[in-house]
């Protein structure tokens, strides 16, 4: 009777079994190139606004956003996509600030442009329900259903006006039909064929928006389920990509991510493009509470969840920790 034939012949965990082999053959690494940093500029303020349900995320103001701009240039992470918050006093019906050129957000954009050039894509949010005093992400009808035709002709201008103040891409983000094809088509009108076009592809009515209406000063009452997709369809996301590519999206993205990484890894294995996704602030506030309570290792848990966003098929991650992953990562953390 042998002794040796009892035991495997093929074992696994021989490539795990130190820091430099597990490196050696990952399959998925994150690099501060990956990530793009989600801010908020809000006008009318001295000092920045902590945001409560995002600890360590703020409003800013247009001179802590520099430094902020700055700060991922440093880490190395590729982008920023700025969100603009307006005054209340200025919010109405159609969005104005949305297409005022001296609107915040236009404002932040040439700010962030002089402060960094190109050596950091400037991206904008194109979308009204900062900018509204109903919160929708259009135009409402006199039923008060958001029109979806009327929003185009808003969301057209818009992209104008941020294209004109620096911005190197533009994010639609509303979900309304068509809103890709309308935006290249204002901006080439414009002599802007340089703009690039990240289309919010598959987004979601998610709970986890929530910490987001505070971040915006959202004046939303009510849901946005007739227009974002609903989280029960999965053909329907590839639906609404086999559109925007058509369209002229130059990248697309998934949001949120993490509730959704089947829906990524599908869109990802069709398309040629690049596909981001968007970690958005329920799935960043999650991480902190259990952290703050002591309940999960909040550097690994971010890590781990940023990697699993990539393994699924993400080139590119939105996410409200770019800086500091950025910075772990360059310390030598994966």
């Amino acid at each position: 009777m042998s002794k040796y034939g009892s035991f495997p012949g093929s074992r696994p965990r021989r490539l795990r079994t130190s820091p430099v082999m597990r490196r050696m053959v990952a399959e998925t690494r994150l690099h501060p190139a990956d990530f793009i940093l989600p801010a908020f500029v809000r006008e009318g303020v001295s000092e920045p606004v902590p945001i409560a349900a995002m600890p360590g995320v703020v409003q800013h103001t247009r001179d802590s956003l520099k430094k902020a701009a700055a700060e991922a240039v440093a880490a190395g992470v590729s982008g920023i996509m700025l969100f603009g918050v307006p005054e209340e006093s200025k919010k109405d019906a159609l969005g104005t600030p949305g297409t005022d050129p001296d609107g915040i957000l236009q404002v932040a954009l040439r700010d962030v442009r002089a402060e960094v050039g190109d050596d950091l894509l400037v991206m904008s949010d194109v979308c009204l329900d900062e900018t509204t005093d109903h919160g929708h992400c259009g135009v409402l009808d006199s039923e008060g259903r958001v029109d979806n035709d009327a929003t185009l002709e808003r969301y057209a201008e818009m992209a104008q006006v941020q294209a004109d103040a620096g911005a190197h891409v533009v994010g639609p983000s509303g979900m309304m039909d068509g809103q890709i094809g309308v935006i290249r088509d204002a901006l080439d009108q414009i002599g802007r064929e340089d703009v690039a076009i990240l289309a919010y592809t598959a987004k979601y009515a998610s709970a986890f928006f929530g910490p987001f209406r505070e971040a915006v000063n959202s004046s939303l009452k009510g849901d946005r389920k007739t227009y974002q997709q609903d989280p029960a369809n999965a053909r329907e996301a590839l639906r609404e990509l086999a559109l925007d590519l058509e369209e002229g999206a130059d990248m697309v993205m998934v949001k949120p991510a993490g509730p959704y990484l089947d829906i990524l890894a599908r869109v990802a294995d069709a398309v040629d493009v690049p596909v981001a996704a968007y970690q958005i602030s329920g799935e960043y506030s999650m991480v902190e509470a259990a952290a703050e309570k002591g309940w999960i290792d909040r550097e690994r848990a971010i890590l781990e969840t940023l990697t699993g966003i990539k393994r699924a098929g993400a080139q590119n991650i939105l996410t409200y920790w770019a800086v500091e992953a950025a910075q772990l990562l360059n310390d030598g953390r994966q």
